[in-house]
């Protein structure tokens, strides 16, 4: 008989694991905005010393998840689980990453929602009982991802205003089985929505419909309301989406209040030339790793509801006429058990 999972979705974690440590590391685009004090490390040319971008998103996972270790004062052999993703084709950012770190390795793909999957699994699995420590860290690249969904830099392709712009960005976060917090309670996770957008240039539209079927789910499972959370976090949504999320939300009988995106909060709209704001796994992984989390520990808030989506589609599928499918997984986190 189960005894964790309640409602439809989502699973109350009977021994919430403990964010132990945290860390991120940033390209010079994303150290020019409005976050900047919340990353431990921005590079100053994006290639963080290699040679090419991949293997610069290969750095940076390396350098993020180095970081939040030596915070929690562990070494990567005391990590029972890793659980990495990004979003190059195989996943060859993450496990070339993990290359070397003789750690049991999950590689993960959620598009821009991996960060959330990522904890979403290590949570439960350190409360089941399998395992004391667990990793997850995520990446994206500002170049690797216009290489592979888009065109070549060099072609200088116009984008449309309802695009957003890649973060270069990695977040790491390590869990423990015991500590003092802040702690993983409930975790709702996603199912695949679709409302038939096919416009690989407006993300926000295609996971708006996915963000609010989510949060629709988690406070039904849990009888919550937006009002249980000092403040719900989406991502990467942009200004596009998150006006639609909350319209949806609105229609619905739902009046989020409390909400701000990820995607909207890493750059300065009006200064940096990003459209509908950030995306990408990295976006949203850097600004739980560091604004989110720090503002937690700092005591500002008690309660968040950290919810990332991802659109889920390929080059192959786009250019084959394919809609969007989204995801959004609601991780719920609190400063008490």
């Amino acid at each position: 008989m189960t005894t964790k999972k309640i409602g439809m979705q989502t699973a109350a974690l009977a021994n919430p694991p403990a964010l132990a440590s945290w860390a991120n590391v940033v390209g010079k685009k994303e150290g020019e905005g409005p976050l900047a004090d919340t990353f431990d490390y921005i590079d100053g040319d994006d290639t963080f010393g290699e040679s090419t971008w991949e293997k610069s998103e290969s750095a940076m996972q390396k350098q993020a998840l180095g970081l939040a270790l030596n915070k929690a004062g562990q070494a990567a052999a005391s990590l029972d689980w890793i659980f990495a993703g990004d979003l190059l084709n195989q996943c060859i950012g993450s496990s070339f990453a993990a290359r070397g770190q003789d750690v049991p390795f999950f590689g993960l793909y959620g598009a821009c929602s991996t960060m959330g999957e990522g904890l979403a699994l290590a949570a439960m699995t350190l409360d089941g009982g399998f395992g004391e420590w667990a990793g997850v860290v995520v990446s994206s690249h500002f170049c690797t991802a216009e290489r592979q969904y888009r065109t070549p830099l060099e072609y200088g392709g116009q984008r449309t205003p309802t695009s957003q712009w890649t973060a270069t960005a990695s977040g790491a976060a390590i869990l423990a089985r015991e500590g003092p917090g802040p702690y993983i309670t409930h975790v709702t996770v996603g199912k695949i929505t679709d409302k038939g957008i096919t416009d690989t240039n407006n993300m926000g539209a295609a996971m708006a419909p996915a963000a609010f079927e989510t949060l629709k789910a988690h406070f039904s499972d849990t009888g919550r309301s937006p009002s249980s959370y000092d403040m719900i976090f989406t991502g990467d949504l942009g200004t596009l989406g998150s006006e639609l999320l909350v319209e949806l939300l609105r229609k619905d009988g739902i009046q989020l209040n409390n909400h701000a995106d990820c995607g909207a909060m890493l750059f300065d709209r009006e200064h940096q030339d990003v459209h509908c704001g950030g995306s990408g796994c990295g976006c949203c992984a850097s600004v739980l790793t560091g604004h989110i989390l720090n503002h937690l520990k700092a005591g500002k808030w008690k309660n968040v509801l950290f919810c990332p989506t991802g659109a889920l589609h390929s080059p192959t599928s786009a250019f084959q006429g394919e809609s969007i499918p989204g995801i959004c997984h609601a991780i719920a986190i609190s400063t008490t058990k």
